[in-house]
């Protein structure tokens, strides 16, 4: 059985604001990407909605999960984000293969 871990994160940018974030975003996205056990990171824009980000993500494990959650760059962008995005933070949505 796979330790993989795959989730997505939602956030809505406050009026004025979807810009910056979309920048954190894609810095994040750089620092992300070379962790050891980050096997994706895509961030994107709803293209009808473009305030409203979605960002997938996976992790070859728990562990390479929860050392993702404890660097350094996951605090600075999270506070980054939380004056900029509708209630502070993101909604995360935890995903399981079908088969």
């Amino acid at each position: 059985m796979s330790d993989r871990r795959t989730l997505y994160a939602e956030f809505e940018a406050l009026p004025g604001s979807a810009d910056e974030v979309a920048a954190l975003v894609r810095e994040y996205a750089v620092a992300v990407t070379a962790e050891p056990g980050n096997l994706r990171f895509d961030g994107h824009r709803l293209a009808q909605a473009p305030e409203r980000f979605f960002v997938y993500e996976e992790y070859a494990s728990q562990a390479d999960f929860e050392a993702h959650v404890a660097s350094p760059h996951c605090a600075t962008f999270n506070e980054a984000i939380a004056p900029l995005v509708v209630g502070g933070t993101s909604t995360l949505t935890w995903l399981a293969p079908v088969a």
